[in-house]
């Protein structure tokens, strides 16, 4: 019987501890799940299947077309800071290609060097005065003005001169007796560049003349005045530059990989800004043995004739240059829809992982444009995997997921909101970062600035012509887009810098504004509205406008490649589809 009842108090025993490890057990490793799915749905990321580059904590719509967002795939973990990742369907839709930077031959295509024109040194000449004195009277009132050799340019009163005239009306009494005397006081006269004539009417007449006439020795164009009148000068010193204008130097920057392809005496082809629809032949007169170690470039010059006067010392030039043949015609170059642009900035986008859509922004530094390439200089090496389409949809998913971008050089995460395309709130912070991230600005003029200004109001009227699909409307208020850009004033750009940009720039505008006018086609406007607000987005960017500006932006533009806009409002009207797609897009940056 006690046996019995050991046997049973030991039955109530096990099994009361396998019913506590069914319970306690069961509930902690059943606890421990639980935390497990909580750090799972904390770490979860949501994105839009039509929009694969939104990229948001929490569930929701899509700020870009309105869909419900869903569960992101994972799997970005490892990268560093300044990469991210499409995925697979990102890039299928975008049509996102890439290519392998290669050496290229460009034996046979035009190379571009830009220039400008400078004085041509030979023929130059600084006039001055060959005694001291006060200028009584400069007979040159302005620089540019032409003078002829022997012409009068000033009237100068010299102590010196008037005393020397005492002495040689005195010699003159004694040259009889004292003969060596005599013809030292007149060669004195000699080297002060008085003439023969002149000696002998103060010997002859025997009165003393107060002031001495100061002659052109040679033929130009004042380039400079040195003095004023009423000014003391010394003997020798000088008083004007004079510069013969009948010849001009064009001067060009060649990087020093492409020195060996140019020699002298080749023939070089030069176009002006000035003059668009003109030609002018020169040839290479010389390329300077020492290289410039702050731009890695040497000076080739260019002898040019104008005896027109077409060329204006200062005035920016191109140089095309055929069929250039060099020891080694390789140079690195990569396809000119890989680059996007930035005011000083050229960046493409770097491919990292060959098997994985990883990429990362890379700024790089450009030489001349080859064909539909452009040389690199500094930034790629041969073997580096670069985007060449959907280089712009690339750009909007680094800036929305916080990278390095060709908006934002130092990254930074771009938030998304629910309220229409930007939240208030978020907005707000993004008019912030934009503006402490955009290119340093350019000092110009306030004139100069009004001008642009009746551009930029020109474009945003074609926009809305394009917005409406109206391609009639969008022809005529790019026609008037043209007629203000033509009254762009670029000599109220002082600055060699900004008038550099600028030339670049205006012609980039009137070549996609010129395109857009000559198609009645919506589509094919549309195409070049695109390379239109881009340039003209850059020029805003350097130049300002005294008006805020917002800087628009739809990834489904241009076959999902991407295309931005400048709007006067926040609200996103979208030129590129029309009533299709009319609020398809978001604001990426806010140019004060």
């Amino acid at each position: 019987m006690k046996n019995n009842k050991i046997v049973i108090y030991i039955g109530i025993l096990v099994v009361g501890v396998l019913l506590g490890w069914l319970l306690f057990g069961g509930s902690s490793n059943e606890e421990i799940d639980h935390n497990h799915d909580a750090v799972a749905a904390t770490n979860q990321m949501w994105t839009c299947s039509m929009h694969p580059q939104i990229m948001q904590p929490e569930p929701g719509d899509c700020p870009i077309c309105g869909m419900d967002l869903i569960p992101a795939e994972s799997g970005s973990d490892g990268l560093m800071a300044d990469q991210f990742k499409l995925t697979e369907n990102a890039m299928a839709l975008a049509n996102i290609q890439t290519t392998v930077v290669g050496k290229g031959n460009v034996e046979g295509n035009t190379i571009k060097l830009s220039g400008k024109i400078a004085e041509n040194e030979e023929a130059n000449a600084v006039q001055v005065s060959y005694f001291a004195g006060r200028i009584e009277r400069l007979n040159v009132s302005f620089t540019g003005e032409e003078v002829r050799k022997g012409q009068l340019l000033a009237t100068i009163y010299s102590p010196e001169l008037y005393a020397a005239q005492q002495e040689l009306i005195t010699a003159a009494s004694l040259k009889e007796s004292q003969p060596a005397l005599y013809k030292a006081v007149r060669n004195k006269f000699k080297l002060w560049k008085l003439s023969e004539n002149q000696i002998n009417q103060i010997e002859e007449t025997g009165k003393v003349k107060e002031n001495f006439p100061v002659y052109a020795t040679v033929s130009g164009t004042v380039t400079e005045k040195l003095v004023e009148q009423g000014d003391y000068i010394k003997q020798g010193q000088p008083l004007l530059k004079i510069a013969n204008l009948n010849t001009v130097w064009g001067n060009f920057d060649v990087y020093e990989n492409q020195i060996d392809r140019f020699k002298k005496g080749q023939e070089v082809m030069i176009t002006t800004n000035a003059y668009p629809n003109k030609e002018f032949k020169g040839k290479v007169d010389f390329i300077d043995p020492v290289l410039n170690t702050k731009t890695r470039t040497v000076t080739l010059r260019v002898v040019l004739s104008n005896k027109d006067d077409v060329f204006k010392p200062g005035m920016f030039v191109t140089a095309n240059i055929e069929g250039s043949t060099a020891k080694n015609d390789e140079v690195l170059s990569i396809p000119a829809s890989s680059v996007l642009w930035t005011g000083e900035r050229s960046v493409v986008y770097l491919k990292t992982n060959p098997d994985q859509p990883i990429f990362e922004m890379r700024e790089i530094k450009l030489g001349n444009q080859i064909g539909n390439e452009y040389e690199v200089v500094e930034g790629l090496f041969v073997g580096n995997e670069i985007v060449t389409n959907g280089t712009f949809t690339v750009d909007a998913a680094a800036q929305l997921q916080g990278k390095k971008s060709m908006m934002n050089k130092d990254g930074g995460k771009v938030m998304t909101g629910h309220e229409g395309h930007l939240g208030m709130d978020n907005n707000a912070s993004n008019k912030e970062s934009d503006h402490t991230n955009m290119n340093e600005r350019l000092e110009v003029s306030e004139k100069f600035q009004q001008q642009l200004n009746s551009v930029y109001n020109a474009y945003i009227n074609l926009k809305d012509a394009l917005v409406k699909e109206d391609s009639i409307s969008t022809s005529a208020n790019t026609t008037t887009l043209l007629n203000k850009l033509n009254k762009v004033d670029m000599k109220l750009l002082s600055d060699n810098k900004a008038h550099n940009h600028w030339m670049s720039l205006e012609g980039e505008i009137k070549s996609s504004a010129t395109s857009i006018s000559e198609t009645s086609d919506i589509k094919s406007q549309r195409d070049h509205f695109k390379h239109l607000s881009s340039h003209l987005i850059n020029a805003v960017q350097l130049f300002g406008i005294n008006e805020k500006v917002y800087v628009e932006f739809c990834p489904m533009a241009d076959n999902n490649n991407g295309a931005y806009w400048l709007s006067k409002e926040e609200k996103v009207i979208n030129p590129y589809f029309g009533e299709a797609m009319l609020t398809c897009g978001e604001v990426k940056q806010v140019i004060e």
